[in-house]
């Protein structure tokens, strides 16, 4: 099994939380954030290989559903991928449904037209599904999504969240473990989660403050040593993406509040009590993050563990992100 590779995608909008085809500034920045910090493609890369591992080869239809897809950029390296398992092994090649989650269907069609044509060009049979969600109230999607989304007999089904669980959690946990129980319902092959390794989901000013101190200052600690401290990507990214997470973090208080990270042990809990088990992320794939940091970040400073069947990348000795696999 080869290591994915990182495939350039063309963008010529996104969709997300933050509008980002209504702001270009939050655009720019989401794509230089990707470009020049590991975090993002660190969390795609693994979690495309624990989806691939966890589909047989041989499999003749793939659904993944992914919770707010925005640009697509994370399934053109899976889909070369599956074209080349399938060359190698000479099974036919698989079909592949993704149904995306979005805020905005003309964007949503974009997306599933870039991802069309690269799929034409792996000769991959491939049918994308766009799914507007406008109300993100977590009972809300739990109570509708179903009836949206079609479940075809004899598919793998992989459910994707992408820095997404944390969008749901409100002040208690309820509304959440309702929509993983409806995910878990679908019975999926895979779901992959990653999410910022930080609490900053607590009630108390002072404690998202404290927290916060810590998470950003490792990650300007990291931008620092990956850019001069002149560079107008790097501005941008400090003050446009990373300021906006911090105002939302530590000033804004109870339903205003959108950015809610929990630690990896909380998902842990939430997950397990939805009736979800952990598996292992394998040693393939901790190879393939280990390779993109050195030919891509060679700084030292990037560290990647392993606690608990689940990859943590992060700056120093601080985990940031952690990727976990479950079923």
């Amino acid at each position: 099994m080869r290591m994915m590779n990182d495939i350039s995608f063309p963008i010529t909008s996104t969709a997300g939380p933050v509008n980002y085809d209504i702001d270009p500034s939050l655009q720019s920045c989401y794509l230089s954030l990707n470009q020049i910090t590991p975090f993002i493609r660190f969390a795609h890369l693994t979690a495309n290989q624990a989806i691939l591992e966890a589909i047989q080869v041989g499999q003749q239809c793939i659904h993944i559903i992914d919770f707010d897809i925005m640009h697509g950029v994370q399934w053109p390296p899976l889909m070369q991928a599956l074209a080349e398992r399938s060359a190698n092994t000479h099974h036919p090649p698989p079909m592949l449904r993704i149904t995306g989650t979005g805020h905005d269907l003309n964007i949503l069609h974009r997306t599933g037209d870039r991802l069309f044509k690269f799929a034409q060009s792996l000769g991959l049979r491939f049918e994308f599904h766009p799914l507007l969600v406008l109300n993100e109230d977590p009972a809300w999607i739990a109570t509708n999504f179903t009836s949206m989304v079609t479940i075809l007999p004899d598919e793998a089904l992989a459910v994707n969240c992408m820095l997404y669980l944390q969008r749901l959690l409100k002040d208690d946990s309820r509304d959440i473990r309702l929509f993983l129980h409806h995910i878990k319902a679908l019975n999926p092959t895979v779901v992959t989660v990653a999410e910022r390794e930080a609490n900053h989901n607590h009630p108390l000013f002072l404690q998202r403050f404290v927290e916060a101190l810590d998470y950003y200052t490792a990650i300007f600690d990291s931008l620092e040593a990956t850019l001069p401290p002149n560079s107008r990507e790097r501005l941008a990214v400090e003050q446009i993406w990373f300021g906006r997470e911090i105002v939302d973090i530590v000033a804004a208080e109870g339903e205003n509040r959108r950015e809610r990270h929990e630690r990896l042990e909380t998902w842990e809990v939430i997950l397990r009590s939805s009736g979800f088990i952990n598996v292992p992320l394998s040693p393939f794939a901790h190879s393939q993050a280990k390779l993109l940091l050195r030919l891509h970040y060679p700084s030292e400073g990037y560290q990647l563990q392993i606690v608990n069947n689940c990859f943590f990348l992060g700056w120093q000795n601080r985990p940031l992100f952690s990727v976990s696999s479950w079923r």
